[in-house]
């Protein structure tokens, strides 16, 4: 299902921990020069999806080419081998 307007489809392309029992995920664009980060408990962590469509508000500026790049990959792969609502 296509996003609702004025969402924009993000894909999961990094996952990462903090020394405060944080999980840090972090959704790209397919362009990879945006990103969406949610900080969340381990401990209220639910299912963890392929795919999130996110307020074109909530997403950041990728400055770094290399990142973006890194980025875009991740995300073209996610959308070639998941479906946005499969559990990752």
């Amino acid at each position: 299902m296509p996003p609702e307007s004025g969402d924009v489809r993000a894909w999961l392309v990094e996952r990462g921990y903090t020394d405060r029992d944080l999980v840090i995920l972090k959704y790209a664009t397919l362009e990879g020069n945006r990103v969406y980060r949610k900080e969340i408990a381990s401990q209220a962590l639910g299912a963890v999806t392929a795919a999130k469509d996110v307020s074109a508000d909530d997403l950041g500026t990728v400055e770094e080419p290399d990142l973006q790049e890194r980025y875009a990959a991740e995300a073209k792969r996610m959308e070639a081998t998941h479906d946005p609502g499969d559990e990752v």
